[in-house]
């Protein structure tokens, strides 16, 4: 009775210890998801400190622009001789004519405000919103190229993981073979020697593993740099989820398209209102010798308001040939947009091959894997009977693990290029 009270004891602490060591183990592993790695990696990446220089930027240009709503003052002075002067022509008795000062002199003050632009600043802030927008586009394409590269890292240590278990996989049934040939070794059906031929398939699996990790290592260095976290034997990728795929292109490639017609657009309406006539009111007011009156000779002040027209026509020149190269630059981001999407639907023409040609090929592998195992059971049952070599057993034991390695490496490359196609359509 005691003994079966210290037995359910014992049953009960190891049950605890195991409780406790996974609990342990929960806390010191990090799950990453290839979501979060791509977030993390686009909010380490250099890059994205471009983002608010490009904000700023926008910000002082649209501030500058807004200026054309605001008057423009303007001071100026003139001093000078002049070899003669305007005359009058006659004289009256008991009377002087005034004679104008050969030296004169003026100081001013002017203050304008022009009316064109309080119709074309908004405009000039359109182009500079746009050019902004193409600018952030521009960094996005970049950002986006990215993604490919940590696709790429993620999938290739999924593999390597994968890989890692199959190779412990095969060394537990290469440590069963060991085991069922000591049992043939004890019942004298086979030599002691013959247990050593699988014990030097244990240590090459071993070296195989640490080969793998050394592998994963190098993987994990380079996403740690670029998610800006560290990623240990701790550290477990989580498996995406096959995808579901949609036929919309929705790549930042083709929003720059967009912004660049549309930069474009607005640049033509900059150029039909370089050619408007300037219009402004002005008031100017200033101290003379002589002021208006000309015939003072005396220092006086003066003020002048009205309205100011100024039209250059040369503009008109060159005005025909400048709408002309903005519609072949329109028409070459036409042309830029239709290579693009030809090219990326022959990518997808491609994955989608590739998609089919791994579906069919896991199918496949399947099948053979089961008649592996079935195989390397047998022989292993025939192995404790001394019916079997251990060289038997070796074969059937790694032509069982290149067939799992092979289904995994193709439900991988499967995942992978789903993802690749999901990169490509960008959904």
């Amino acid at each position: 009775m005691i003994k079966l009270i210290n037995k359910q004891k014992s049953k009960w602490l190891i049950g605890v210890l195991l409780m406790c060591s996974h609990w342990v183990t929960a806390q010191t592993e990090t799950v990453l998801t290839l979501d979060n790695c791509l977030e993390m990696a686009k909010q380490n990446y250099p890059l994205i400190r471009q983002y608010t220089l490009i904000e700023k930027t926008k910000e002082y240009s649209i501030a500058n622009a807004q200026k054309g709503y605001l008057p423009q003052f303007n001071v100026a002075g003139q001093a000078s001789y002049q070899s003669a002067v305007t005359q009058v022509p006659i004289s009256l008795p008991n009377m002087d004519v005034p004679t104008i000062s050969k030296d004169q002199y003026r100081l001013y003050g002017e203050v304008s405000q022009s009316i064109t632009d309080l119709f074309t600043v908004k405009d000039q802030k359109e182009y500079i919103n746009t050019n902004s927008a193409i600018e952030t586009q521009k960094t996005e394409v970049e950002l986006y190229k990215l993604k490919e590269r940590i696709n790429n890292l993620f999938f290739g240590i999924l593999l390597i993981d994968a890989q890692i278990q199959q190779t412990e996989l095969l060394k537990k049934d290469i440590q069963n073979g060991i085991e069922k040939t000591h049992v043939a070794i004890a019942n004298g059906v086979a030599l002691k020697s013959t247990a050593d031929n699988l014990k030097a398939e244990l240590l090459k699996a071993d070296q195989r593993t640490i080969e793998l990790k050394a592998t994963r290592k190098g993987y994990a260095d380079m996403l740690t740099l670029f998610i800006g976290k560290p990623i240990d034997e701790n550290t477990v990728l989580e498996k995406p989820q096959r995808q579901l795929f949609t036929n919309t292109i929705n790549r930042p490639e083709l929003r720059l398209f967009d912004l660049q017609k549309k930069s474009f657009d607005v640049q033509e309406k900059l150029v039909s209102a370089k050619n408007l006539p300037r219009v402004s009111a002005f008031f100017q007011g200033g101290l003379g010798r002589p002021a208006l009156n000309m015939l003072n000779p005396d220092f006086q002040g003066y003020y002048i308001g009205g309205l100011r027209l100024n039209w250059n026509l040369a503009g008109f020149y060159t005005y025909n040939k400048e709408k002309k190269i903005l519609a072949n630059n329109q028409s070459m981001i036409d042309i830029q947009r239709e290579t693009f999407l030809f090219n990326t639907s022959l990518t997808l023409k491609q994955q989608n091959a590739d998609i089919t040609k791994m579906q069919e090929l896991i199918e496949t592998d399947r099948s053979i894997v089961t008649l592996r195992e079935s195989v390397k059971h047998t022989t292993q049952n025939q192995l404790t009977y001394g019916t079997a070599t251990t060289n038997d057993y070796l074969i059937a034991v790694n032509a069982e693990d290149q067939a799992k390695q092979s289904l995994l490496l193709h439900e991988i490359q499967l995942l992978m290029t789903e993802y690749s196609r999901k990169l490509t359509m960008d959904n």
